[in-house]
C-alpha cells in the first residue's frame, strides 16, 4: 500500500463545484478535491491538503478546513451561496448606468456587517455626468455613513482606465484580501482587468483546469495584484439575488450603521424600531436625509427587512 504524504497548508484560490485550485506557500497551485463533507472549502479558506500517493496522478485531498476569521454569504428559504473567507474587505461595486438597485446593496452591505467585514462601495461611470449627478445624490446616506468612518463611497470611471482610479483603488486595497461583488454592466471585469493585467487569460487557464470550460462565470477567483502577495482581489459573480435568511431581525438594527447610531436611544431594550413609544430611530426618520437623520429609502429597507425576517424564522 502507497505510503500517504505529509500535511501541508496552503490557500484556495478557485473553486468550481466539488473541484479546487489550492496555492502552497511558495506559490505553486494544485488541483485538490475535498474529503468529505468537513473539508469542503471556498475561496480564501486555509486548508490542510495531501498529495497523492506515487504514480496516483496530480490532484490532491483537502483534508482539513483551518478556522476561519470570516466567511461572507447569502441564504435564501432554499440554499446557501458562501462566496470567500478569510476577507479584510468586501468592494461593492455599482454604476451610474444601469440604475442600481439600493435594496440589493443595502443587503449586501448588511451581511458583510453580520460577518464582521468592512464594506467599501465603488460607483463607477462617472464621465456620465447627470446619471451620475443622480446615482451620487442617492448615495448620500452612504456617504454621511462614510463621514463617521464607517464606508468608504469612491467615484470611478473604469472605462477610462485612469491612473488616478487606479491609485485611488490601490490606496484602500493595498495589503489587503478583497472580495469584489457588483450587479451584470458595473464594471467589475473592467475593474479586475485594470488591477490585475492578464486576469481574463489566468481565468481561463484555471477555469480549463478545474474542468469548468465554458462556466467561467460561475467560478469565483482569487487574482495577487502584487508580486510580494500581499494585495489580493477576489471575483465572484452571483449578486443578482441576496437572501438574509442568515439574519435575525432583531440583529438587523446592528447591521445598518445608521439605524444603530440611534437605536441605543430607544426607551425599550428590545425595541423593534417600527411601532414603539421613545423609539430613537423613529425620532431620526423625522430628521431624513440629513447628516444626523435616518433616510426615508434606508428606513423602508430596514422594516421591509425586518418583516421579511420575521416570517422566515421558524
Amino acid at each position: 500500500m502507497a505510503e500517504r504524504s505529509a500535511l501541508m497548508e496552503g490557500t484556495v484560490v478557485a473553486s468550481h463545484g466539488r473541484h479546487c485550485m489550492v496555492e502552497t506557500a511558495d506559490g505553486e497551485r494544485r488541483i485538490c478535491h475535498p474529503r468529505g463533507k468537513k473539508s469542503y472549502a471556498v475561496v480564501g479558506d486555509r486548508v490542510l491538503w495531501q498529495a497523492p500517493p506515487p504514480g496516483q496522478g496530480d490532484e490532491g485531498t483537502i483534508e482539513k478546513v483551518l478556522e476561519r476569521r470570516n466567511l461572507f454569504y447569502r441564504q435564501d428559504e432554499i440554499r446557501t451561496k458562501s462566496f470567500a473567507a478569510n476577507l479584510d474587505q468586501v468592494l461593492i461595486l455599482i454604476a451610474a448606468e444601469p440604475v442600481f438597485s439600493e435594496s440589493q446593496l443595502a443587503r449586501a452591505l448588511i451581511a458583510a456587517e453580520a460577518e464582521g467585514i468592512k464594506p467599501l462601495i465603488g460607483l463607477n461611470k462617472s464621465d456620465l455626468v447627470e446619471p451620475f449627478a443622480r446615482a451620487w445624490e442617492r448615495l448620500l446616506p452612504y456617504r454621511h455613513m462614510g463621514a463617521g468612518t464607517h464606508y468608504g463611497v469612491l467615484p470611478l470611471s473604469l472605462a477610462l482606465s485612469s491612473d488616478v482610479d487606479r491609485a485611488l483603488l490601490m490606496e484602500h486595497l493595498r495589503g489587503k484580501t478583497t472580495l469584489v461583488l457588483g450587479p451584470s454592466g458595473s464594471g467589475k471585469s473592467t475593474l479586475i482587468n485594470l488591477l490585475v493585467p492578464g486576469a481574463t487569460v489566468q481565468t481561463g487557464e484555471i477555469s480549463q483546469a478545474l474542468n469548468s470550460g465554458k462556466h467561467t462565470t460561475t467560478s469565483t477567483h482569487w487574482y495577487w495584484m502584487d508580486a510580494e502577495r500581499t494585495t489580493a482581489l477576489i471575483d465572484s459573480p452571483g449578486f443578482q439575488e441576496f437572501g438574509l435568511h442568515h439574519v435575525a431581525p432583531m440583529q438587523l438594527a446592528a447591521c445598518m450603521p445608521d439605524i444603530a447610531e440611534h437605536a441605543s436611544h430607544c426607551k425599550f431594550y428590545n425595541c423593534t424600531h417600527l411601532h414603539e413609544p421613545g423609539c430613537g430611530v423613529l425620532d431620526a426618520v423625522k430628521n431624513g436625509s440629513s447628516a444626523h437623520g435616518i433616510s426615508p429609502n434606508r428606513y423602508k429597507i430596514y422594516s421591509d427587512l425586518f418583516e421579511e425576517l420575521s416570517h422566515t424564522r421558524y
